[in-house]
C-alpha cells in the first residue's frame, strides 16, 4: 500500500490531497472520499486504507486548502461557511476535484464514485446533483439541503447512510431529498439507522460538543457494510 500527496489548486487556493493506492500501479475503481468539517484527516486516510484492502483505490479530496490542514475547529467551520455560502462555486471546485483525481495514472476514469462524511456528504451529493458522469454517490451522516441551482438530470447511483436523530438533517430533510432524487431521476436509495445522530462513523464525533452528534458503532458498521455492496454493484 502506499499513499501519495497530490497538489492541485482552484482559484489560486493550494489544495492537497492524498491518493491511497496499493503500490501496483494498476488502473483500478476509485472512490473519492470528502472529509468532514475538519478537512483531510487520518479518519478520511484510514477509510481510503480500508477501501485499498477491499480492492479500491482511495483519493482524500482536500476541498478547503493545505493551509488548513490540521487547522482548530473554528477555523474548519469557518472555511465550511464559507464554501457552503456558494454552492455554484463549490460545485465548480468539486468537479475540478474530480478531474484531478481522474488524471491520476492508477485511476480508470470510468470507475469513479465519491462519498463523503457530513459537509463532505453534501458535497458528494452535490456532485451527484450537477449531473457529472460518475457511477455512484454515498453520503454518510450527510447534509441534505439542495443547492438552490438549476436541477439536472442524475446520472450517479445515490446512497444515502443517515442518523434518524441527526439534529441538522430531521425527517422533512430526508422525504424532501427523496422527493428531489426521484425528480432528477437517479436511482437511490436511503437507509436511515434508529438511536442514532450526526457524525455516527467518527469514533471521536462527541469532542465537536453539539448534541446529538456522536459515534454509534452499529450504524457505522452496518453503513460500511452497505457502501461495500454498493461499490461492488457499480463496479462489479
Amino acid at each position: 500500500m502506499t499513499e501519495r500527496r497530490i497538489a492541485h489548486e482552484f482559484n489560486g487556493e493550494e489544495l492537497e490531497s492524498v491518493l491511497v493506492t496499493d503500490g501496483s500501479g494498476e488502473k483500478l475503481p476509485t472512490v473519492i472520499l470528502i472529509p468532514t468539517v475538519m478537512g483531510v484527516s487520518e479518519l478520511e486516510i484510514g477509510f481510503a486504507r480500508n477501501l485499498n484492502a477491499k480492492g479500491y483505490h482511495g483519493f482524500v479530496a482536500d476541498i478547503f486548502g493545505k493551509k488548513f490542514h490540521d487547522a482548530p475547529r473554528d477555523v474548519c467551520f469557518g472555511e465550511m461557511n464559507r464554501l457552503g455560502g456558494d454552492r455554484e462555486s463549490l460545485r465548480g471546485r468539486l468537479l475540478s476535484i474530480l478531474e484531478v483525481a481522474r488524471r491520476q495514472s492508477e485511476v480508470d476514469p470510468r470507475q469513479v464514485a465519491i462519498i463523503g462524511f457530513c459537509f463532505g456528504g453534501k458535497c458528494a451529493l452535490d456532485v451527484a446533483r450537477s449531473g457529472a458522469d460518475i457511477a455512484g454517490v454515498a453520503s454518510f451522516h450527510g447534509l441534505f439541503d439542495p443547492p438552490g441551482l438549476p436541477p439536472q438530470k442524475i446520472k450517479a447511483k445515490v446512497a444515502c447512510y443517515h442518523g434518524w436523530e441527526d439534529p441538522m438533517v430531521p425527517p422533512d430533510a430526508v422525504v424532501a431529498l427523496a422527493t428531489e432524487l426521484t425528480e432528477a431521476g437517479a436511482d437511490w436509495q436511503i437507509h436511515a439507522y434508529g438511536h442514532t445522530g450526526h457524525g455516527f462513523t467518527n469514533p471521536n464525533a462527541h469532542e465537536i460538543g453539539i448534541d446529538g452528534v456522536f459515534y454509534m458503532e452499529a450504524a457505522a458498521r452496518r453503513s460500511f457494510a452497505s457502501l461495500y455492496l454498493f461499490l461492488d454493484e457499480l463496479f462489479g
